[in-house]
């Protein structure tokens, strides 16, 4: 009897199960531990198989050769079933893990074959089992055209695919995936990447997250996901580029954690580079490599930087004083030292940086320090450490700065954050620590030291790329060919702007020198911050239990990237992109345009005629400069600009349905209604271009939809930006399409309520809270968040997020409804991304300012003019965000008829700051927060107005202060909001 060894879900070993139900053979099925334990029990001398297969003292290794034994030998089957088995494994199969080109070529030449009959989905043999398992995990991954998907199913079927589908563990999709994605990082990681002459090659690397915790949605959006985008952007122009990270593994957080843990330093570094690994999956981050710093390559290579730096004299030595614990005998790193901050009086200040004011720091600076290992009183003691002749590199480094942050156009935040430690003068910085865990310091004397993780973290940039090519200098020592791109968030800039170059400076060789830089500000979650060490926030594995699509997380955080300023992560916010961008512009646009090729032209893609020709032009007049813009941003990392060009393309799809109502030409004029279809269509194909270096799941759902092959759809090539002045020619006239559907699910108000009360910003809760409702309501269940479930308990409910429900108020909506109040504008500033808005800190008597968004930049020409300016604000609005800046209440103004004047309503001089306005006739105490959905101040709005002497009413009503009524400089007549 035949047996097979492989691991559970391997499409290979469905091949081979398979084939034994075919042939109507036995075969007993091994489960493997891991693919190290398939290769020990075989004898393949290359260790590249992934099953074993024996037969008495038969052993074979290759899926075609064990499948073509149990069909009785070669010579058995016909030639046509050979040369789709043999061809599935040469070519199909890296084809699936090498994607673009490779998988383009290889699904056209399947789509051929279906189409000629070669073969067949329903009457399935070994050729078509073979090809089916190899596309399984892009079909799981609904990554395959409509036409190859609806082969897959009809495969699947087959009897004999019924049966080997559980005995090998395949009916695991996820299990199935993620083999294949090992695979397939195993199969690239053999095929790595060198730079092209003649070519744009860059190298993109994003800060490495430390491993003693699972990322934030901060630290996802500030380095990983950003990181992300660009990368895809540059493979889909043709770039020739690698991304490269990894976890950073060393260092005294890492001993920390593994004494709260109980583990050992390389236990919790497994542990939680795993969880890293997992979560970057789910969020769709395409690495070409996510590797870790305790290698081989990391030790050589940060020793032999070290050795260098100690040959040319960049190094010093140095006796300082140093914390040291009596009761644990030893001195103490940075992490191990707690105490009050020198600079802001935090009282939970590390020893290497204060979460308060975020200065770094050095422990021996902390007053009443604490051992965080006994909790006793360290004492100081002399130690000898090797110090970065920093001062000496000054002129080197600032040479590099000065040309580099021009040619490469480093943001301000970068820019300021770097002159700042220029300016203030560089000091000897230690790279040495008294720690186990670390790379070894190849020094005599310092056999019991280990580098400073600072020093030693970034070389794990260079050590990741040693582990996915031995050419690894191709990449770091080629600055002539390769173009150096660096993510990160604020904190680390110093360390790759200032140390990290200053490192590879000191060294003299010539090092591929970081280009660009990409730094965001903070990510802030509801009003608060987030903390690894704290557990406050939203956490990356958390994300996915919500049950919200990957694609609307990487949107919002995307559409929300904090790249000029704090942005505020909230779960209202995250709802209201969803359902009043992605789902009513992008969504509601795609949906429309192949609805209608389905119902009015069988979902056969028409031809463009005459008719509709200049209609069509026209869009592609407006949608061109747009996608010219978009790679303009895209090229220089704006990469929420680049997002609001792809919806604001989407919404010129949806204005041109509005203003062509094909709807209206299929019953009048079918040949113009062919046109505006085909055009409908080619903007659905560039969109799904452009939001795929953002939203990769969502791109392949519409191109499945499409019935267009992925890797193929997404390039953004030069004949595809051409032809988006035309869109009626972008997808070809006769092409069927797969089915439509929706793309987009609402977030309900309901949802948001639970997900509000569920991660209420402590991470051990929220898994509390989470296990409590296992077995429950999922979010988005209005049942269950109504009743009993998960949205009615103390910890799952509205109730809990915003105390008890107030009574729904009674009578007709009137002017009573609204608190508004006096303010002054203390601060006014432009918004870093909207030129005609600016942002206002308003005092309205509270104690802290309100921050408000208001478009007043056309009409009042500077910031500073708004300082100062006494101003009436409606109080109790939603606060919502605006481009990314969160809006507290509004400025009101009043505007002539023909919008050309714009003035802001003024309250009397004796008016007291924060006083509410009242109208004569209107009692009532207003709303504490006006609901958006009922429209309450669109309601009122329109019965505002100025009379002929210039004050400010509400149905004849002045707007009234203790010292008397609100008027504007001159507008009569004016309408105000």
């Amino acid at each position: 009897m035949a047996a097979l060894h492989a691991r559970k879900g391997d499409v290979q070993a469905l091949k081979v199960d398979a084939a034994a139900h075919l042939y109507g053979k036995k075969l007993i099925f091994t489960a493997a531990s891991s693919l190290s334990d398939v290769i020990s029990k075989g004898s393949n001398p290359f260790a590249t198989n992934t099953i074993l297969f024996s037969a008495g003292e038969l052993q074979l290794s290759e899926p075609s050769a064990a499948a073509t034994f149990l069909a009785g030998g070669r010579n058995a089957l016909p030639l046509s079933t050979l040369k789709w088995v043999d061809w599935s494994e040469a070519v199909l199969r890296p084809a699936t893990y090498l994607g673009g080109e490779a998988l383009a070529a290889a699904e056209a030449e399947l789509a051929a074959a279906l189409g000629a009959g070669e073969l067949n989905g329903a009457k399935a043999g070994l050729a078509e089992v073979f090809v089916f398992a190899t596309l399984l995990p892009l079909g799981l991954r609904k990554r395959l055209p409509q036409q190859l998907d609806d082969f897959v199913t009809a495969v699947a079927a087959a009897p004999a695919v019924q049966a080997a589908v559980p005995e090998v563990g395949c009916d695991d999709g996820a299990a199935v995936v993620g083999l294949w994605h090992d695979d397939a990082a195993a199969y690239t990681a053999a095929r790595p990447k060198r730079p092209i002459p003649g070519r744009r090659n860059i190298l993109i690397t994003s800060a490495l997250p430390y491993v003693n915790n699972v990322p934030h949605l901060g630290n996802i959006i500030g380095c990983v996901l950003s990181a992300d985008v660009y990368a895809r952007y540059c493979r889909a122009r043709g770039h020739n580029c690698i991304y490269v990270c990894g976890t950073d593994e060393y260092g005294t957080a890492t001993e920390t954690k593994a004494l709260e843990e109980g583990l050992t330093c390389q236990q919790i570094c497994d542990k939680y580079h795993a969880i890293h690994a997992g979560i970057y999956d789910w969020f769709d981050i395409d690495f070409d490599r996510f590797g870790r710093t305790p290698t081989r390559a990391q030790t050589k290579i940060a020793q032999d930087i070290f050795k260098s730096l100690q040959s040319r004299g960049q190094l010093v030595q140095q006796e300082m004083q140093q914390l040291y614990s009596e009761a644990a005998g030893k001195f103490l790193a940075d992490r191990f030292v707690t105490g009050t901050c020198p600079k802001c009086g935090y009282e939970d200040a590390r020893g290497d940086q204060c979460d308060g004011c975020g200065n770094l720091l050095n422990p021996t600076e902390l007053i009443r320090p604490k051992c965080k290992l006994t909790g006793t009183t360290p004492v100081m003691r002399s130690t000898r450490h090797v110090f970065l002749d920093l001062p000496q590199l000054s002129p080197q480094l600032q040479e590099y700065i000065t040309n580099t942050s021009a040619q490469g156009g480093w943001s301000a935040n970068c820019v300021t954050l770097t002159n700042a430690w220029m300016r203030d003068g560089l000091k000897l910085r230690c790279i040495t620590r008294d720690l186990k865990w670390g790379t070894p310091v190849p020094l005599e004397g310092f056999e019991d030291k280990v580098f400073y993780v600072w020093f030693d973290a970034p070389i794990g940039y260079i050590s990741i790329t040693a582990n996915y090519t031995p050419d690894w200098e191709a990449w770091w020592k080629n600055p002539k060919d390769v173009e150096l791109v660096q993510f990160m968030g604020k904190d680390n800039v110093p360390f790759h702007t200032v140390i990290f170059p200053a490192t590879l400076l000191g060294t003299g060789g010539e090092w591929t020198m970081m280009r660009n830089i990409s730094v965001t500000e903070y990510l802030n979650y509801e009003g608060g911050k987030f903390s690894k060490s704290r557990g406050t926030g939203v956490f990356g594995n958390q994300a996915k239990e919500t049950g919200i699509p990957v694609e609307v997380w990487r949107y919002y955080l995307l559409a929300n990237r904090p790249e000029q300023a704090d942005t505020d992560f909230k779960w209202s916010d995250l709802a209201a992109k969803n359902n009043s961008e992605l789902l009513a512009n992008l969504g509601n646009f795609i949906n429309r345009a192949l609805m209608f090729v389905s119902k009015f032209f069988d979902g056969v893609v028409p031809g463009a005629t005459a008719a509709g020709q200049a209609e069509a032009e026209e869009l592609g007049k407006v949608v061109g400069p747009k996608v010219d813009e978009y790679l303009a941003a895209m090229e220089r990392i704006k990469l929420k600009e680049g997002l609001r060009l792809v919806m604001s393309i989407s919404a010129d799809g949806n204005k041109f349905l509005q203003d062509t109502k094909p709807w209206v030409a299929v019953k009048e004029d079918k040949d113009k209604c062919a046109t505006l279809v085909a055009t409908s269509v080619g903007m659905v194909r560039l969109l799904s271009a452009l939001m795929a270096p953002y939203m990769p799941s969502l791109s392949a759902k519409v191109l499945q939809q499409l019935n267009l092959p992925y890797e193929a759809n997404v390039a953004l090539s030069d004949e595809l930006v051409a032809g988006c002045r035309r869109p009626q020619s972008l997808v070809p006239a006769g092409h069927a399409i797969g089915t439509p559907g929706p793309l987009i699910s609402t977030i309900s108000d309901e949802t948001v309520a639970e997900l509000r009360a569920r991660f209420g910003g402590n991470q051990a809760e929220d898994e509390a809270a989470a296990a409590a409702a296992a077995g429950g309501a999922k979010p988005g269940d209005k049942k269950a968040a109504g009743g009993k479930g998960a949205g009615a308990d103390k910890k799952g409910g509205a109730a809990a997020a915003g105390g008890e429900k107030k009574a729904a108020r009674e009578g007709a909506v009137d002017v009573s409804w609204l608190d508004v109040r006096v303010g002054v504008i203390t601060k006014a500033w432009k918004h870093p991304d909207a030129e005609s808005l600016y942002v206002e800190e308003v005092d309205v008597g509270e104690p802290q300012p309100r921050q408000v968004v208001s478009g007043l930049v056309k009409y009042i020409p500077t910031a500073e003019a708004l300082v100062g300016r006494r101003v009436v604000l409606l109080c109790n609005l939603k606060p919502a965000a605006m481009r990314g800046v969160q809006s507290q209440a509004m400025v009101l103004a009043a505007s002539s008829a023909d919008g050309a004047q714009l003035e802001l309503l003024e309250p009397p001089a004796g008016a007291k700051v924060g006083e509410r306005v009242s109208w004569p006739g209107f009692p009532g105490e207003p709303e504490e927060q006006l609901n958006p959905r009922k429209k309450v101040f669109e309601a009122i709005q329109p019965d505002f107005t100025t009379d002929a002497g210039c004050v400010a009413v509400y149905k004849g009503a002045p707007f009234t202060t203790s010292a008397g009524p609100v008027k504007v400089a001159s507008i009569v007549g004016a309408s105000i909001k």
